[in-house]
């Protein structure tokens, strides 16, 4: 995942050249994702205080954790130093904070994990690996919210065929998802899926909760706890 060195400081702009299709920005699946977790976190009744949000990017994504979540710390870590040095430069404070991924060692001091869009970047044979590093950041009994992009959308498909850090992305099944998970020490809790209906069909989108357990989303989030 290196790779996103060559990304940093456009990121948001090759994003955006492939959503424009779905009408939205990246900042809008941002705030709906994290604004799922919170309703399904709220849902078990779960108020996480210290997060993991593992491939951090430019650090959006722990900000949104901090507004949306109230988390009174989140830790971010990416294995791309130039992604990494872009969130410093953005969220300069002491909350978020941001690590490469090879300074800050799993030391089960968190109880909720978040990651997005960063497995299907990641070698398959190196995704186990990963997931052990995020199971060996949570405390027992710790939350992880894994999202990726659902390969049964043919939306996602074509947006991911604009976007030239995920043209030539591996994509997991949610069934793949949830076996990997599960063979890292995970329990799954659920499967839902989000984002069905782009801009033009908005007047739709509270539909959206009713229809979360059907594969119909351009994104899945499996919820999972460590066991």
């Amino acid at each position: 995942m290196a790779e996103f060195d060559a990304y940093a400081e456009n990121y948001a702009d090759s994003l955006a050249q492939g959503l424009a299709i779905s009408g939205e920005d990246g900042s809008f699946y941002l705030r709906g994702r994290v604004a799922w977790v919170k309703r399904c976190l709220d849902q078990i009744g779960i108020r996480p205080t210290r997060c993991l949000d593992f491939g951090c990017g430019c650090g959006d994504s722990a900000a949104e954790l901090i507004r949306t979540l109230g988390v009174q710390m989140v830790t971010g870590v990416d294995v791309s130093i130039s992604e990494i040095e872009l969130a410093r430069r953005k969220y300069p404070t002491s909350n978020p904070r941001f690590w490469e991924l090879s300074e800050l060692n799993p030391s089960g001091g968190f109880d909720f994990a978040y990651t997005n869009g960063v497995f299907h970047h990641i070698p398959p044979g190196d995704r186990r690996q990963s997931l052990q590093y995020v199971r060996d950041s949570l405390e027992p009994g710790g939350y992880f919210a894994f999202w990726e992009n659902n390969p049964w959308n043919p939306g996602t498909s074509y947006v991911m065929s604009r976007i030239p850090f995920d043209r030539d992305a591996i994509t997991l099944t949610p069934r793949h998802a949830c076996r990997l998970l599960e063979s890292a020490g995970f329990r799954v809790i659920h499967i839902t899926f989000l984002f069905v209906f782009p801009r033009v069909f908005s007047l739709f989108r509270p539909l959206e909760p009713f229809l979360a357990r059907f594969p119909l989303g351009a994104q899945y989030q499996v919820l999972c706890l460590r066991t």
